[in-house]
């Protein structure tokens, strides 16, 4: 998930349930644009500015690769791209928004699902970025990087928007509330032969105004709550509109970690 304005002026939470669900329904989700919460709800952003952070280190690299690199937006707002840049994409939509943005900035956009080996060459990039991967495969990153070349990327954490996940689908065992903890990450970054170089980790503030902020971010987040659908959860929907209206926003929780690891040079 990306984050979206932190800056708000609630502007929907007074219109009726159907209306709201009917246009959550029909917004279109390709792509990390998240410019649609604009109004309906807020995320803060982690400190240590992660987009900035990537295009400073792009404009340093020689040869890049951003993995899952959904619509490309984070990748297009580096300042300064390698010579040698490509990306890759799982989900289809995503691939030809991607592409359609990147080409002009010389970046190769490959289709490549995640979790299958990377379609590149051993030793082929200094720098390997992602924003928000479903998993990172450390493996096949140390593979591709060049000795001494550097991963650097913004995970999820543990039990991320849990307030949200746990209201639809209830209490979650704690093997799935604690996944994605950044420590186990640092030991399969390790295992892999990475040097973890820096590792720093934020619980961040979110709020919903309204129902279809809700509904908007699980079509989009489609791994929160698996199989959602208005329909299906029509019942639990109404009862957060509901809420919303007595009680103001619904406060969740995202969880960051920012991570840097570097392929040590042989000798």
């Amino acid at each position: 998930m990306r984050t979206w304005p932190h800056e708000h002026t609630p502007t929907h939470a007074g219109r009726p349930f159907d209306e709201l669900l009917a246009e959550a329904a029909a917004a279109p989700v390709e792509g990390w644009d998240f410019s649609w919460f604009e109004g309906r709800a807020t995320e803060e952003r982690p400190s240590w500015g992660y987009a900035r952070a990537m295009g400073e280190r792009m404009g340093r690299a020689s040869a890049g690769l951003d993995l899952q690199t959904g619509g490309g937006e984070v990748l297009a707002s580096a300042p300064k791209l390698p010579p040698l840049i490509a990306a890759t994409e799982g989900w289809p939509p995503n691939v030809a928004k991607a592409s359609a943005l990147l080409a002009p900035r010389g970046v190769v956009v490959v289709a490549s699902p995640a979790g299958a080996p990377l379609p590149f060459a051993d030793g082929t990039f200094d720098l390997v970025t992602s924003r928000h991967p479903v998993k990172a495969p450390f493996a096949e990153i140390a593979r591709v990087l060049t000795p001494g070349g550097t991963y650097f990327a913004q995970h999820v954490g543990p039990s991320s928007v849990f307030e949200v996940v746990e209201f639809f689908l209830g209490p979650q065992p704690e093997e799935v509330r604690n996944g994605r903890d950044p420590e186990g990450e640092r030991a399969e970054a390790e295992a892999a032969g990475l040097d973890v170089v820096d590792l720093r980790a934020e619980r961040l503030r979110i709020e919903f105004y309204d129902v279809g902020a809700v509904v908007h971010f699980l079509r989009k987040v489609i791994w929160m709550v698996p199989g959602f659908t208005v329909e299906a959860y029509r019942p639990r929907l109404l009862e957060l509109h509901e809420r919303l209206a007595k009680e103001g926003p619904f406060v969740a929780h995202s969880t960051r970690h920012l991570i840097e690891a570097r392929k040590p040079i042989a000798g």
